[in-house]
């Protein structure tokens, strides 16, 4: 063995130090520059040299799909396995931006989901879930006839697949509402000088048996004005009209027009009913009040964002004595919920503090909900509009969207950070929360089916998403035919009978100007491609 001594021990030290002798000349101190060998190049990653793994770790890590990490000014490119440059700029010439490698990652994500609906077996919606477990469980009588009912629809929601209708629009769809049959589908689209149409769909079984055919309108309605929101309106009877928020334009204030759903439709020419324009300026929602102690009446929310850029605008085109006028008229328009009676013209106005993004009526009492952009939700008794208010939740962010359930105890919320809350009004506190809704900025619908249990939704990101109301699962999520764009989010419409009673069920999707149709039935009606 051997004999350890002092001067190997300095070698060492001197070896740790850097120092370094060459013949013929003292020693001096320099730089040691690191070099792996073959072997440690083998389980060197971009991590540094501290991260060397052995064949069987460097195998398993990358059946991993680890992520890279991230170097300021590079991205990672998985299939190349290696870093690039981004180039400075946001510009169509400079495909190395971190926006167009974002598509890019979500295009191809779209692709593989398009390509995983597109297959005939699909992962069931909960494990242990299907069709014959749960028809035996019902026979054993093991399962309630509501649970039962409630978990078929969840099965179904699984194995639909997307048809492409025989229908061609001329103009891109901006929003779609059916009416609370499902017999007829209003439909806003934007025409491409930049006003919209108006006009209604029709629907009925084919003769093929599963599938739907689509029946436009004969008389469409155009006008100037952008959409700011809609509901459907009961003057005459369930739904005999639309309720319309409508943006100015140029020197024209906005205003919220009632239109009957005859009026497109050549053969009730003579029976149009009652057509009225109210001047609510900026009004950013409505509803439409179903009590019967205020018969056809309506609310809508009012705001002063906008009126800055106008009062700018307006003050190089007319005269003084004209602006002094219009700016007393705007002086009464900041944040204020007005409650309107659609035929005498009675009015009833209250100042709030915010922004009314949302409002829902309920029908047992009349109690007026409203969201707004602080993210607070309250409620106003219309039987007394000067009273306080009757009650105040409060969510993150601004709401988007507010739903009654028929249960008027609870109350459904979304908001622009995509969370989507269940309320107890009594409570005052959330019971129920689904996850995976994404939005940043956009006023998106939440759409209730009850009877089914289901509640969906269409995120910022294209993707439509499909919940169960009673605990909050997410069921599947369906992407878009279309690719991702600001102006391609897809309007839907969601029913167990499109057409009416002898409708059939599915998901009704309008994108752009083609129209999909997501049967339950996928044995009768022939998939396409999207």
């Amino acid at each position: 063995m051997k004999k350890w001594t002092w001067k190997e021990d300095r070698r060492v030290q001197r070896g740790q130090q850097g120092y370094t002798r060459h013949p013929g000349r003292g020693r001096y101190r320099g730089r040691r520059r690191w070099r792996p060998s073959w072997e440690d190049r083998d389980g060197y990653d971009a991590a540094g040299p501290s991260s060397r793994t052995s064949d069987n770790e460097i195998s398993s890590s990358s059946s991993d799909n680890s992520v890279a990490p991230e170097l300021p000014g590079f991205y990672f490119d998985s299939e190349k396995n290696r870093y690039f440059r981004l180039l400075p700029g946001n510009n169509n010439c400079n495909p190395l931006t971190r926006e167009h490698l974002k598509k890019k990652s979500q295009e191809k994500e779209r692709a593989r989901m398009l390509e995983e609906d597109g297959k005939a077996t699909k992962k069931a919606p909960r494990a242990g879930l299907n069709a014959s477990l749960l028809l035996q469980n019902r026979r054993l009588g093991l399962l309630a006839e509501m649970s039962y009912h409630r978990q078929v629809h969840e099965c179904r929601i699984s194995t639909m697949r997307c048809c492409k209708l025989d229908h061609q629009s001329a103009d891109n769809f901006r929003t779609i509402m059916a009416d609370s049959t499902c017999e007829q589908v209003f439909t806003v689209s934007d025409m491409s000088y930049g006003g919209c149409k108006y006009s209604c769909l029709g629907f009925s079984r084919s003769s093929s048996g599963g599938s739907l055919t689509v029946k436009m309108c004969d008389n469409p309605y155009f006008t100037n004005y952008k959409v700011n929101s809609l509901c459907w309106a009961s003057v005459n009877h369930l739904d005999s009209h639309v309720l319309l928020c409508l943006v100015g334009v140029a020197n024209r204030l906005g205003s919220i027009t009632l239109l009957p759903t005859a009026l497109f439709s050549n053969s009730d020419s003579n029976q149009t009913g009652m057509c009225c324009n109210f001047k609510i300026p900026m009004a950013w929602c409505c509803a439409w009040c179903l009590h019967p102690q205020f018969d056809k009446w309506f609310s809508a929310g009012q705001g002063h964002k906008i009126f800055h850029t106008f009062i700018h605008v307006i003050s190089v085109a007319i005269c003084a004595h004209n602006l002094k006028a219009r700016l007393h008229l705007l002086a009464g328009l900041s944040y204020q919920v007005v409650l309107q009676q659609a035929v005498s013209g009675k009015r009833q106005t209250i100042s709030v503090d915010s922004d009314i993004l949302a409002q829902q009526f309920c029908v047992g009492v009349p109690l007026l909900f409203n969201g707004c952009r602080s993210g607070e939700i309250f409620s106003l008794d219309a039987r007394n509009m000067r009273g306080s208010k009757a009650t105040s939740l409060k969510q993150d962010s601004a709401i988007t969207s507010l739903r009654i359930l028929q249960d008027e105890n609870y109350l459904l919320a979304a908001d622009m950070s995509g969370q989507i809350k269940l309320w107890d009004i009594r409570a005052r506190k959330p019971v129920q929360e689904y996850r995976g809704h994404y939005n940043e900025h956009a006023a998106l619908p939440i759409h209730v089916s009850e009877p089914e249990g289901l509640l969906l939704t269409v995120g910022q990101d294209c993707y439509t998403r499909f919940w169960s109301l009673r605990d909050g699962h997410l069921l599947r999520t369906i992407p878009s035919p279309h690719p991702a764009a600001s102006d391609a989010i897809p309007s839907v419409v969601f029913s167990s009978s499109l057409g009416g009673r002898t409708g059939v069920p599915g998901l009704l999707m309008a994108v752009k100007k083609d129209l999909y149709y997501f049967p339950y039935n996928t044995d009768e009606t022939t998939p396409q491609e999207a």
